[in-house]
C-alpha cells in the first residue's frame, strides 16, 4: 500500500489511562444520554440545542466558552437541554485543516499523537464541568478513547450514505444524528436512519460482531444544494418518509448553519438565530410537526465570524473560528434566553 509509516499511536487503553475521567464525569454522561433519549422519544418536552464552535480550537478559548455555556445551561434547563459541540474532526469538501485530532496546531505539521492528547484532555475538561458534549464521526477507526465521553454524535452529510458509517451508528450507545446528504434527498437521509436503527454484522477490532441497532438515530436537516430545507413542507415530507420507513422515535434536529443559512448563495452565520425563531413560529400551530422537531444545532463561539489560519496573518486566540463563521457569544446567549422565555410563555 502507498503510505509511509511515521510512528505508532497510543492505544485506547493508554489514552484513557493517561487522561482518565472521574466517576462523577461518567455518571454525568449517562444522565445526559438518558435525558437526550427522553427528549427524542417525546417523554421530555424540552428542546435540544447543540451549540458550540465549528471546531474545538484553541483549547483555552473553548474552555472559556464551555464555562459560559454551563452557566447559561443552568438558567434555561427547564426548557432547553444544551449539548456543547466539541468537534475534533473536520470534513473538507476538497482539502484543508481536518481538525485538532490530526493537527492540534493548525500552523504546524500534522501530529496525530499530539492531537490525541490535546483532544482527550479538552473533552474530559468540558465533561467535568457538567456539560454533555457532541462530536461528528468523521473517522470511525479512531473513535476509541473519545467515544465514551460523548452524549451525542453526528454522522455528517458526506458520510450518511456510507455503509461503514451507518453500521458504526448502529453500534453506538448514545443518540446519533444522521445529516441529510449534500445533494438533498430526504428519502436517502431517512434510509440512513432506518439502517442505523437496525442491527448489522461486521468486524470490529478483529472480532465478528452483531451491532445492537440505535433506536435513537434521528435526522439532522442541514440544507442542501445551496438551498435551505427547514420549511414546513420539508418537515412534512420527512414525516411521510419516517412513517413509510417505520422509524422508531421519529425526530428532527434543524442545523441552522451550513446550507440552511445561505442568503443569495452566501453563508450568513448571523441568520442562524432568526432561523431558530422562525422554525419555532412556523410549527407552533402544527402539533404533529412540533412533535417531530426536537431541537436545533448552531455554530457559535466567543467572537463573531471567522479568520483564515492559512493566510499568514497573526491568529486571534480569543475565540474566533478558523473554520466556519460562528455567532458571537452575546448573540448566542440572547437567543438561548429568548427561546427559553418563549417556551415558558
Amino acid at each position: 500500500m502507498a503510505y509511509q509509516t511515521i510512528k505508532k499511536v497510543p492505544t485506547s487503553e493508554e489514552i484513557i489511562s493517561k487522561i482518565p475521567l472521574t466517576e462523577n464525569g461518567y455518571k454525568n454522561i449517562e444522565r445526559h444520554k438518558e435525558e437526550i433519549e427522553a427528549i427524542l422519544s417525546g417523554e421530555d418536552s424540552r428542546l435540544l440545542m447543540i451549540v458550540g464552535p465549528c471546531s474545538a480550537w484553541p483549547s483555552e478559548a473553548v474552555l472559556d466558552y464551555a464555562n459560559r455555556l454551563q452557566q447559561i445551561s443552568e438558567e434555561v434547563k427547564d426548557q432547553i437541554k444544551i449539548i456543547m459541540r466539541v468537534y475534533i474532526q473536520k470534513p473538507r469538501t476538497v482539502k484543508g485543516w481536518t481538525g485538532p485530532i490530526n493537527q492540534p496546531d493548525p500552523l504546524a505539521e500534522p501530529d496525530i499523537e499530539a492531537g490525541i492528547w490535546y483532544c482527550r484532555k479538552l473533552m474530559t475538561q468540558v465533561v467535568e464541568l457538567g456539560l454533555p458534549i457532541a462530536d461528528e464521526c468523521l473517522f470511525t477507526h479512531n473513535a476509541r478513547g473519545f467515544q465514551e465521553l460523548l452524549s451525542w454524535v453526528a454522522i455528517g452529510a458526506r458520510s450518511t450514505e456510507d455503509q461503514e458509517h451507518r453500521i458504526f451508528a448502529s453500534s453506538l450507545d448514545c443518540p446519533v444524528g444522521m445529516k441529510n446528504p449534500t445533494h438533498g434527498s430526504l428519502k436517502i437521509a431517512v434510509n440512513s436512519i432506518v439502517a442505523a436503527q437496525h442491527s448489522h454484522y461486521a468486524v470490529f477490532d478483529g472480532y465478528e460482531v452483531k451491532t445492537a441497532g440505535n433506536k435513537y438515530a434521528h435526522l439532522v436537516l442541514r440544507g442542501s444544494n445551496d438551498k435551505p430545507n427547514y420549511s414546513v413542507e420539508h418537515i412534512d415530507e420527512v414525516a411521510g418518509h419516517f412513517a413509510k420507513g417505520g422509524v422508531v422515535n421519529p425526530a428532527i434536529i434543524v442545523d441552522v448553519s451550513h446550507d440552511n443559512c445561505l442568503i443569495n448563495g452566501v453563508k450568513d452565520h448571523n441568520a442562524q438565530a432568526t432561523i431558530v425563531k422562525n422554525v419555532i413560529d412556523s410549527i407552533g400551530d402544527k402539533p404533529e410537526l412540533r412533535k417531530l422537531v426536537k431541537g436545533f444545532m448552531l455554530e457559535s463561539f466567543i467572537k463573531e465570524g471567522r479568520q483564515n489560519a492559512e493566510s499568514g496573518d497573526p491568529i486571534d486566540l480569543g475565540g474566533l473560528s478558523i473554520t466556519d463563521p460562528c455567532l458571537s457569544w452575546d448573540t448566542t446567549k440572547e437567543l438561548l434566553l429568548s427561546v427559553a422565555s418563549k417556551l415558558r410563555a
